[in-house]
Order: C-alpha cells, then structure tokens, then sequence
C-alpha cells in the first residue's frame, strides 16, 4: 500500500507513520506544514527507512498536493492535518477555520481530481480516510457513550471546525462519489506528545517542580487512548473499512482530569524515586475552568471491534505507565520544546462577553 499522510509530524501522525513504513512495510509520503506542534525527531525511528519520505508543504496548496498525488500515486490518503488544542481555538479560532475547513476542502478537491482519472480498479479501491474527534458530538451527561448515529453538537471552535470538515468529506462522498472513510476518537496519549496537551503537560510541571494545573474541580471525564492502538485502528479503517462507513476509536480508559492527573504523580513518585519534588500530588493546582469545557466524552467502539477485527492493547494504566517511563527516558525530544517552543503557559483564557463579572469587580 502507498499512503499519503496529511500531518504526519505531529503527535498521531507521526504514530501512523512510525507503524506504516516502519512496522507494515507501506510506502509513505508525509506531508506537512511544520506548524508549532509538528517534531520531525519523533520520526526518527523512520527516517532513514527507504519506505517513508517527506515533504513540507500546505494541505490547502491545491496545486502542491495535486502534483505530489499524480507523482507518488497513493492507494489512499490518511488525512491528520488539523489544528487541534481547544485553548488554542479559544485564543484564535481564525487558524482552525483556515487549516481544518478550507484546507480540508482544498485537499478534497485535489483526491477527486486524481481519483477521477485513476484506472477504474484502482478507482475503486481508493480511499480518502479523514481522521476526526469525539468532540464533534458535544458534551455527554453521566452515562451512555458515543455512536457513529450520535447528533453533531461541537460547543468549541475547534470542534465546530472538525464538524464542518467532517460533514465536507461526507458530502464529497454523496456529490461526487469519492470512495471516503471516517473515524472519530476519543483523547489519545503517549510518547511524543506535544506538552500544550493535559498529560504530557502534567508530566513535565511535575519534573520541574511547578504547579500542575487543573481546570474547574478536575471532575471532567475523557475516555483515553493510547496512541499506537489509535494507528493500529487507522490502518484497519483505511485497509478494510467500507467506503462512506464512520467508525468510532475508543479506549474504553474514562477518567475524570483529577483522576488522570494523581495517577501521574503516583508513577513519577514510583518511576522517579530521587526526585525532589515527591510527593509530585502536592503540586496540583486549581485553577479557573476553561470555557465552554464539555463535561464527558466517552466512544463505544463496538462497530470497529465488530466489523474490523481491532481491539486497543494497552489499557489506561499500562499506556500511562509505558508513557511516563517514556518521558523519563527521552528528554532529548522534550527537552528542546520546553525550552525553546512552550513552556507550558496557560492558554484558552478568553472570557464570554455574557459571563457575570467575578466578585468585588
């Protein structure tokens, strides 16, 4: 199989392209921008594999994307590209809109365009595989999970912006017949994950001995997974999934943020014996919530179980034991980004205008 995969520097790309050329012996051309949170070292197992290539450049340059599917002719594109921190879509959504919307379109475009003129076998068996979130669904109450028939309700801009890029590639589907699949997951985490994010950012206060932040009371639940069982289900949507079908990636790993969190220190203080900074618990701080902060997500991923045969590996506890131990090990790939890029400020700070004034304003 050759793939070309949009985003394939960051945190699940890279994942992806690490397990493609590296473990399944697929040929893969990466394509991405070198945004902020994009690490080419965290394809440094991949490199030099003579099955992997990259290429910087922009999903919404039609014309770039046009020449690279007519000179590398993929079997399917895997398309990651997207901004993705909600506090960085509260700060400036202008982005999200650009890069997951437009540049979704743009890409769109250029699969049909090359689609069309495949060989009619090879026509068939393309795909267009756009890689989503559990956050396009909204916010979910005490029980019950998502399904790939759950109502679309995004309540921030980077989740509204995953929803319109969602509903362009299933219209692209209907219109115009590109042989399209879909997927939707819930929160990934482990190795090479750009610190803006709640583990690694929980992670890296607490070995530094500063204030580890949590939003509101920390009582809001994410269902978690581990990052190469996220590949592991991508593979099987783009090799076997049904053209126009949407399948559900869950981790079956629900924990509230406090939850999460303690777990964390409770490794550190385990995996870290000498630092100085044990209990690593004493470092939790509250802070203000986010806003708009949805309450719950939670993805049942029975459908992919099902019809494709995947089961995650890891559970919540073995993927952040293996995580943490992974950010003791590798301070050469963190080390440059807390240091030079982020520090780990806080972001997504911005007020509604109809929000009552705190007290003694």
């Amino acid at each position: 199989m050759k793939v070309l995969v949009t985003g394939g520097a960051g945190f699940i790309g890279s994942a992806v392209c690490r397990l493609l050329a590296g473990e399944l012996g697929a040929d893969v051309l990466n394509l991405d921008k070198l945004t902020y949170a994009a690490n080419l070292a965290s394809l440094r197992p991949v490199e030099n594999n003579p099955r992997y290539r990259f290429q910087q450049g922009d999903i919404g340059d039609r014309a770039l994307v046009g020449e690279l599917l007519r000179s590398f002719e993929p079997d399917a594109v895997l398309h990651l590209a997207a901004e993705s921190h909600v506090d960085r879509s509260i700060d400036g959504p202008g982005a999200f809109i650009k890069t997951n919307i437009e540049g979704t379109y743009a890409l769109l475009e250029a699969a049909r365009d090359y689609w069309q003129q495949l060989p009619p076998a090879r026509g068939r068996d393309f795909r267009f595989h756009h890689v989503s979130t559990d956050e396009v669904f909204g916010s979910l109450g005490p029980q019950g999970k998502f399904t790939e028939e759950s109502r679309y309700q995004p309540n921030s801009p980077y989740s509204a912006s995953k929803a319109a890029s969602d509903h362009l590639v299933r219209a692209w589907h209907e219109t115009f017949g590109l042989p399209v699949v879909m997927s939707n997951c819930s929160n990934n985490y482990g190795p090479y994950h750009f610190p803006e994010k709640l583990i690694p950012l929980a992670i890296l206060k607490a070995l530094h001995g500063e204030p580890i932040p949590v939003y509101g009371k920390g009582d809001n639940v994410r269902d978690w997974l581990y990052v190469d069982d996220h590949a592991r289900a991508l593979y099987a949507i783009l090799s076997r999934g049904k053209p126009s079908e949407s399948y559900n990636v869950g981790g079956d790993g629900e924990r509230t943020n406090l939850e999460v969190v303690r777990a964390i220190c409770a490794l550190l203080d385990e995996l870290a014996p000498k630092s100085p900074h044990r209990p690593h618990a004493e470092l939790i701080t509250f802070v203000t919530d986010r806003p708009g902060h949805d309450r719950r997500y939670a993805m049942d991923a029975t459908k992919i179980r099902r019809e494709l045969g995947w089961q995650a590996q890891e559970s919540f506890d073995s993927g952040l034991r293996k995580t943490v131990a992974w950010y003791l090990d590798n301070r050469w790939w963190w080390e440059p980004i807390w240091s030079k890029t982020y520090r780990g400020a806080r972001l997504g700070t911005a007020v509604r205008a109809d929000a009552p004034a705190p007290a003694g304003a």
